[in-house]
């Protein structure tokens, strides 16, 4: 059975395996990151999305070229180099329908990283896609490693000091717990006294639930927040009564709730919550480093992609479509720095 860790002695053990990892195989300074394989085989003018998806996605052939209008805004650096460089927070194992490793044992599948070959496409470049830890993906920005990372992140204020955004996708957040069990959230962080509840550090929503935890705290109350290493060990925990709930990313658990339906352990979605906090929609963005001049030309892709018809076939593919958006807009209003 899987032990709970704290935050902390979390975060150390990712250290001490990517150290390991990276004395094993040579990877690069920032460590925690691999090539990742992915689908490069499409015909001139077209993008497959939802390929090697287990039955998590639809298949379906787009078309769409290189716009030279947007293709043009990009830095001169990033578009003389043929490639866009794409970061994947998809290590040690991801989740459907967001990111995942495919049906064939290595090649990364998933909705983020369709959008990502699709922009590529509009920019008239080659994706290349490299895996990282969550906590080694935005290294993996900082450093240059990667030009963008498309990995569900949320647009948040806090954020906005070091990245700069361009939205995609709105940014839900659920709840998880068995089917019989009686927990539900309705928005009041109150109903959180005296439970346990799973998130993953270093997310959005690890700040949220934080950010309730602090509350109740000061009002003498008690909620317990526990880390576990993947998704394996954190489904394990729920199913034995470790953990009430799980806090993640709706999408994955609306999807983990359809494959648990047959299961002698079903689960359900017991309550959602904005990933910008209870006044705001949350929005999930394109993320690069800031004043590196990619966010205009990625919403520019983006809307192009929105205003031809791709955008919505590419949501209906991974059966995403009620998280579309209207237009993607360059560093809109993310999670307040109150986390409220």
């Amino acid at each position: 059975m899987p032990t709970h860790l704290t935050r902390r002695s979390l975060i150390r053990g990712i250290t001490a395996a990517t150290a390991v990892a990276t004395l094993a195989t040579g990877l690069a300074a920032c460590g925690g990151d691999s090539d990742a394989a992915t689908r490069t085989n499409d015909s001139a003018g077209t993008v497959t999305v939802g390929t090697l998806s287990n039955g998590a996605a639809k298949e379906a052939t787009l078309k769409v070229s290189e716009v030279k209008s947007i293709s043009a805004q990009l830095p001169d650096d990033v578009r003389k180099s043929g490639k866009l460089v794409i970061g994947s927070g998809t290590l040690p194992s991801g989740a459907p329908p967001l990111g995942f490793v495919g049906s064939d044992q290595k090649t990364l599948t998933g909705s983020e990283i369709d959008l990502a070959r699709l922009v590529a496409a509009v920019f008239g470049l080659e994706p290349e896609v490299k895996r990282f830890t969550w906590e080694n993906l935005f290294v993996g920005i900082d450093s240059g490693k990667v030009n963008v990372g498309f990995s569900n992140i949320t647009d948040t204020e806090e954020r906005k000091q070091k990245y700069e955004f361009a939205s995609y996708r709105k940014d839900d957040l659920a709840f998880e717990a068995l089917k019989d069990s009686k927990f539900a959230f309705d928005g009041d962080y109150e109903v959180l006294a005296g439970k346990t509840v799973s998130v993953g550090a270093g997310t959005n929503q690890e700040r949220i639930l934080l950010e309730w935890k602090s509350r109740l705290e000061k009002e003498g109350k008690k909620l317990t927040v526990k880390y576990f290493q993947d998704n394996n060990s954190t489904y394990l925990a729920l199913n034995s009564g470790k953990i009430d709930a799980y806090f993640g990313p709706s999408p994955n658990l609306s999807y983990h709730v359809t494959q648990t339906a047959s299961t002698p352990t079903p689960t359900r979605i017991a309550g959602q919550f904005s990933g910008a906090g209870a006044s705001l929609q949350g929005l999930i963005a394109a993320t690069a480093k800031k004043d590196s001049g990619l966010a205009e030309p990625l919403a520019a892709a983006i809307n192009h992609l929105i205003d031809n018809g791709q955008y919505a076939k590419w949501l209906a593919a991974w059966n995403l479509s009620n998280e579309a958006v209207s237009k993607s807009e360059v560093n809109p209003p993310g999670l307040p720095l109150d986390n409220s």
